[in-house]
């Protein structure tokens, strides 16, 4: 089943496809977009929803076994272009990143006020330390909530309460990309993931340069190519610059030591830039390039 009409269009000439990746194009179908750019037998508009589970994988395939490329934190807009059985097919907004995600853990959108900027928080019944939990929203959770408690130390979100100390403002975070990266310290390493339940290198990017407003490329090799400006050589490297390996990205924690998400620690870590570069040995070039965001 399609999301919107399918108007028919006839293209004539060169179809020329860009970064899979990132053009919402496939054999059947593609975005009312690229209408008169790339060629498909069908052309859909997109249906705006947003996530509204703490956090949804996106895979690659319409199956649970599929490799998860990406993720869709709550309250994160999805343009889906088609739905088929428990599965939507489409791409985030903030990178147009395509993949599969479950239908059902997308909804209505709506506008968030707060996002989560500790490593995780739960949203309880009440406003209490004795309060049930009833659910566990990790780092870039976007929420909507309303009046503080009576305490002070809640918001009113989603139904129940979360404690205020763990949410910040829409952009209005005041951590550093480097200090939100090192909040989640020992967060557990997994491709495709993008929050602070689990993560991968250029996830932890994305993610903590996007809480200070800074939108990152979803991939490592997008990142290196178009995010930030490059470092002049022989220049000293500074908390919070970014460094690039051959597939791989992690932020400097001063000019000697790195954080990054890695599968030799299978979590996010902190060590010397020259032993992570040290695992490169078999590249021409360990450190393939070294960019600052100007924060």
């Amino acid at each position: 089943m399609g999301a919107g009409k399918r108007p028919i269009y006839t293209l004539s000439g060169h179809s020329l496809v860009g970064d899979k990746r990132t053009t919402p194009i496939r054999g059947d179908l593609a975005d009312i977009s690229l209408a008169g750019k790339l060629f498909a037998p069908h052309y859909a508009v997109p249906m705006l929803r947003t996530g509204i589970a703490p956090v949804t994988e996106i895979h690659a395939e319409a199956h649970a076994t599929s490799m998860p490329v990406s993720a869709l934190m709550h309250g994160e807009e999805f343009a889906v272009l088609d739905v088929a059985g428990e599965w939507a097919w489409g791409y985030c907004l903030h990178d147009n990143y395509l993949g599969y995600v479950r239908f059902a853990e997308l909804g209505d959108d709506f506008d968030a006020t707060h996002i989560v900027s500790a490593p995780a928080t739960l949203l309880v019944a009440a406003p209490t330390t004795k309060a049930p939990v009833l659910a566990r929203y990790p780092m870039g959770a976007q929420l909507l909530c309303g009046s503080p408690s009576e305490c002070g130390k809640y918001l009113a979100c989603e139904n129940g309460f979360v404690p205020l100390a763990h949410l910040s403002e829409m952009g209005r975070v005041t951590a550093s990309p480097a200090d939100l990266a090192e909040q989640l310290i020992g967060t557990p390493y997994s491709w495709g993931g993008r929050s602070g339940n689990a993560i991968d290198c250029s996830g932890l990017v994305q993610l903590v340069f996007g809480l200070k407003g800074y939108m990152a490329p979803r991939d490592a090799d997008m990142q290196q190519a178009e995010f930030g400006d490059d470092i002049a050589e022989g220049e000293a490297l500074q908390r919070g610059d970014l460094v690039f390996f051959p597939g791989h990205v992690g932020i400097m924690a001063d000019a000697e030591n790195i954080i990054h998400a890695n599968g030799t620690a299978m979590a996010v870590s902190v060590e010397p830039l020259a032993d992570a570069a040290a695992r490169f040995v078999e590249h021409d070039e360990a450190i393939v390039a070294r960019k600052r965001v100007g924060l």
